[in-house]
């Protein structure tokens, strides 16, 4: 296997002792730290905080819109840490699924995003900053399973060099028709960065609030 599932990094409540977990999924070229800094937004204290880190920091080699046989085994590896993750949580440490988030930044996003969709049931939360699902146009999404009201939450800006907002509004299509309850916001002219009003956002459907507008500043990561 490429990526260690066992190689992570932690923060908020130990495992044993929190209500909820968020894992929490790097960008490329990015340490599990960094993400895991974003642990410091949120305002729920019920959480623990998972970070997996890529093996040399990129979880596959190409970008995400490259046929998917070019991004293997890395692809795989990587999605299977996610599988290990998950199943660790379940198992050891008794979390149901809507007591998992997924929070996933760049290429750690649609790393999260095509896991959730290959993997759909009844989550706690799902957000997806500045990525979309996995693959070149014309992917058949092909995904079984029902996310059964999930909230989920798709930010990026509507320029982002990496990220096409098509893929982004694609993305949204799939998770409404899975079940999900989307929430999307394209910030125009933005950086390919997370900001202040995406955090907003995440914290609200953490906390079952409707949301809002919000002064927007960005925060590197």
């Amino acid at each position: 296997m490429i990526h260690d599932p066992n190689n992570f990094v932690t923060a908020g409540k130990p495992l044993e002792k929190a209500a909820k977990v968020m894992v929490m999924i790097h960008g490329r070229g990015a340490p599990a730290r960094d993400i895991l800094s974003l642990s410091n937004h949120i305002e729920d204290k019920e959480f623990a905080f998972i970070a997996p880190q890529a093996s040399q920091s990129t979880w596959y080699p190409y970008s995400f819109l490259s046929p998917m046989e070019q991004n293997e085994p890395y692809l795989s590896s990587a999605l299977q840490v996610l599988t290990s993750i998950r199943a660790r949580l379940q198992s050891d440490y008794n979390f149901k699924p809507p007591q998992i988030f997924w929070l996933g930044f760049s290429q750690g996003a649609c790393l999260a995003l095509e896991f959730v969709a290959r993997h759909a049931m009844p989550y706690g939360g799902v957000f997806g900053l500045s990525g979309g699902l996995i693959g070149p146009p014309g992917t058949p999404r092909l995904y079984e399973g029902d996310l059964e009201e999930t909230p989920v939450f798709l930010g990026c800006s509507d320029i982002d060099s990496h990220i096409p907002k098509e893929r982004v509004i694609e993305s949204e299509g799939v998770f409404r028709s899975m079940g999900a309850q989307v929430t999307m916001k394209l910030y125009p002219n933005f950086a390919h960065s997370v900001n202040e009003d995406e955090l907003k956002i995440v914290n609200q459907l953490i906390a079952g609030s409707p949301t809002s507008g919000a002064t927007i500043r960005e925060l590197y990561i």
